[in-house]
């Protein structure tokens, strides 16, 4: 991991997170923090995951989401080779929502 990750000020960040009790809590939280393109990525790059983890190809991501190639990949690097960050929170998701996602 990079040593930005590593700064006390980055953790302040993350326990601010984890303070967030319920879907509005952290949507007002992320609202109040990113702006509406950070907002509108992050939700992209979220689907992205999603869809992947299903197995569907770049094409079919790209038709449904309109996420740039780049986006998939980097998304898709992240799902193999990242910090497993989705790969820790997409069963969660699924599992939470009865397999519906």
């Amino acid at each position: 991991m990079s040593k930005f990750y590593d700064k006390p000020s980055s953790d302040l960040l993350y326990q601010a997170l984890l303070q967030v009790h319920t879907l509005e809590e952290c949507r007002q939280f992320l609202q109040d923090l990113c702006t509406v393109s950070e907002l509108k990525a992050m939700e992209q790059r979220m689907e992205v995951a999603m869809l992947l983890d299903q197995g569907l190809i770049y094409s079919e991501i790209l038709e449904r989401t309109g996420a740039s190639s780049a986006t998939i990949s980097r998304v898709n690097r992240c799902l193999h080779y990242g910090a497993d960050g989705y790969r820790t929170v997409i069963p969660r998701l699924k599992e939470e929502n009865h397999g519906k996602l």
